[in-house]
């Protein structure tokens, strides 16, 4: 699969570390949560656009494939490939990369778009669809990652 557009960069805090001594499971839905707002901020609904014309993103559905273990103060990078979207929604696929070069998980989510004035789904303003065709463009990946797609079920001989 080809390299997603790197959106967000940090190093797990103290805070995130369980009883285990690694990141806690919940975090790394935290780190992906923060890719959103990122892929967000990156097609252009800032705060002052979400404000002005009342639109935001929810998540749908999210499914966490975890990996690796990442250490406290570890770095990270969110990655973000796009699979495929229509007028409304997005359906992502998030990778965390630890230090040299390590997948520790990935998140594949369902995204939509929301007028906040009545509550429902609506299409992406004009302006963001052009910047959602854009990221198409360059991170929609040739074949769909192994992750994605995933049922969870015990498999049964």
């Amino acid at each position: 699969m080809s390299e997603g557009k790197k959106i967000l960069q940090h190093n797990v805090p103290e805070e995130w570390i369980d009883f285990n001594g690694h990141m806690n499971d919940a975090e790394y839905v935290r780190a992906f949560s923060w890719g959103t707002d990122a892929l967000m901020e990156f097609i252009g609904m800032t705060a002052d656009f979400r404000d002005q014309q009342q639109y935001t993103m929810y998540t749908l559905e999210n499914h966490v494939v975890y990996l690796d273990e990442m250490k406290l103060n570890e770095a990270f990078e969110v990655h973000i490939h796009l699979l495929d979207y229509d007028a409304k929604r997005l359906h992502v696929f998030f990778e965390l990369y630890g230090e040299n070069n390590k997948r520790a998980a990935t998140s594949e989510q369902m995204l939509m778009g929301i007028d906040q004035s009545t509550g429902r789904p609506a299409p992406f303003p004009e302006s963001v669809y052009s910047k959602v065709q854009a990221l198409a463009e360059q991170y929609t990946p040739a074949e769909k990652p192994k992750e994605a797609g995933r049922v969870i079920g015990i498999k049964r001989k």
